[in-house]
């Protein structure tokens, strides 16, 4: 997987514990267009600690272009923004 660390759009759930469960999100390609990736499957979610910021890492996978794919996306629980991290 490659490193790409880019703010993303996410659309969420979040049960009655508290739990967040991503479904899908939108991210802007160079080119300035954008692609909807829906999420077909979080295998884990791990909690991390990057430079004193506390964040979930979730790792998932989807069908994009017609290959399954693994990635990583990160929620910052201090700014409550996502970040696609790893494709």
């Amino acid at each position: 997987m490659k490193i790409v660390a880019k703010g993303i759009e996410v659309v969420s759930w979040t049960d009655i514990a508290g739990n967040i469960n991503p479904v899908r999100f939108k991210i802007i390609k160079e080119d300035g267009s954008n692609s909807v990736v829906k999420i077909d499957k979080v295998i884990c979610v791990d909690k991390e600690k990057l430079a004193g910021n506390n964040m979930r890492v979730y790792k998932c996978q989807s069908v994009i272009n017609g290959a399954d794919r693994l990635y990583e996306l990160k929620y910052e629980l201090g700014t409550c923004r996502w970040v696609l991290y790893k494709i």
